[in-house]
């Protein structure tokens, strides 16, 4: 079960490392001086990539978790 412990770790630090891209992506967006429309649509890219982040670094501490319980 140390297997899953750490693969669940290694798959929430991934989704950690999305999120963190999001707002790197985000500011980067931000600061480009872009109109509203064009602001608009890469944000909502960052939206669609940050919630798949989030997902993905739920599942991390869900494997975590279920690593812990089987021990």
């Amino acid at each position: 079960m140390a297997g899953l412990i750490w693969a669940g770790a290694a798959v929430s630090v991934a989704g950690l490392a999305g999120l963190f891209w999001c707002i790197v992506y985000a500011l980067r967006a931000r600061r480009a001086g872009l109109d509203d429309a064009g602001l608009r649509a890469r944000l909502q890219r960052a939206v669609v990539i940050n919630l798949g982040a989030l997902l993905v670094s739920a599942m991390g501490l869900m494997m975590i978790v279920v690593g812990i319980l089987l021990r």
